[in-house]
């Protein structure tokens, strides 16, 4: 059994030297590939249950689903819930067998950010649960702009909230469709000289390889969240799948065949961040 808490698969990212990958599952299909992606590479994975995700399966499905993977995988496991908005969410997280819940309160003014997110981290670690918190807000690609992380500010949210990994806005982008010019290492260093705290970065497909690498290596980030480079390479595998025999109607038998360029895609992700090799 592997199942693993954020706080146990972070620490020692941060003392090593790489990044975990956070993969944003949609459904069965691509939370089984990432895993065995995971066992490919001999490397810790976060399964990542986000909005879009619990809108289209109840969270006490996919924590059932996401901890039966874990517990029969042999490299660590996280089941994360991304982006819980409420303190309800979190709580009907933990309840559901989820490892680590991430509370969103990036919109809120800071006083209300780290009042909220410091409850649920004690709520989250009383129930042996780690928790992520945001400060900055990441925005949307076609949505809401960034609002960038001020240095000063993380260092006072990661001291008074007590949270286990800081999501920090640095440039990145949430379901950017190409690879934009870069994170602001020059805000990251400087987050990371204030705060002792592994940090986060969401909307990683959207940052160059090299750069994810050599950050996943060389600074405190370590987590990349990564969802559309993956949402691409199921939605592809899929589209041939149907198109290439219109007379097919077997669900089962055309999602089979998303399975392994998912994997692939998964791993491609796992090794951007230099996390193989685990064990």
């Amino acid at each position: 059994m592997t199942l693993a808490t954020l706080s146990d698969v972070l620490r020692p990212a941060l003392r090593d030297g790489y990044a975990v990958p956070g993969l944003v599952c949609l459904g069965w299909e691509d939370m089984r590939a990432f895993v065995a992606a995971a066992e490919a590479e001999r490397a810790p994975v976060i399964l990542q249950a986000g909005p879009s995700c619990r809108a289209h399966t109840p969270l006490p499905v996919l924590g059932t689903m996401m901890r039966y993977l874990a517990e029969r995988a042999t490299v660590p496991v996280v089941v994360h819930l991304d982006h819980g908005y409420t303190v309800e969410e979190c709580r009907e997280a933990i309840d559901a067998g989820f490892t680590s819940v991430m509370f969103d309160g990036s919109k809120k003014p800071l006083d209300e950010n780290i009042a909220e997110t410091a409850a649920i981290a004690e709520l989250a670690h009383a129930a042996g649960v780690s928790c992520e918190g945001e400060i900055g807000f990441v925005g949307y690609q076609g949505g809401a702009a960034s609002a960038g992380t001020d240095p000063d500010e993380a260092a006072r949210f990661a001291r008074e909230t007590g949270v286990d990994a800081m999501a920090i806005s640095v440039g990145n982008t949430h379901l950017q469709l190409e690879k934009g010019a870069g994170l602001d290492e020059q805000r990251i260093r400087a987050i990371e000289a204030l705060a002792d705290v592994p940090l986060v970065i969401h909307g990683g497909s959207g940052v160059p390889l090299d750069q994810r690498r050599a950050l996943a290596q060389g600074s405190a980030i370590c987590k990349f969240n990564i969802g559309t480079d993956l949402r691409f390479a199921f939605g592809d595998a899929l589209r041939k799948a149907v198109n290439a025999d219109p007379s097919r109607y077997d669900r089962v038998a055309i999602l089979k065949e998303t399975h392994d360029p998912v994997m692939e895609a998964a791993r491609a992700a796992i090794r951007s961040v230099a996390a193989g090799g685990w064990a």
